[in-house]
């Protein structure tokens, strides 16, 4: 599941998404994908959680590019555990 909000440009929402589920499509177990744009700022706030309790949490900074669906992508690959062998 992914919620995105206060986050602008719908087709950019569409992007991210897509890129979002792509990267945990091959992750088992139910994940969720929460992405809160500010107000006051240009910073996003991003949490991801996922079985066996996981958690990890990320400020996407847009001054920063972190608002781009690729690297959306990216760091929620690196923010993923391990995957067990």
């Amino acid at each position: 599941m992914i919620e995105m909000q206060n986050t602008g440009d719908a087709r950019a929402r569409g992007e991210i998404v897509a890129v979002i589920e792509h990267v945990l499509s091959d992750r088992p177990g139910e994940w969720r994908v929460s992405i809160v744009g500010s107000r006051a700022n240009d910073n996003w706030e991003m949490k991801v959680e996922g079985p066996e309790g996981f958690e990890r949490s990320y400020t996407l900074v847009g001054g920063a590019g972190e608002h781009q669906p690729a690297i959306i992508g990216n760091l929620v690959v690196k923010l993923l555990p391990a995957r067990k062998p």
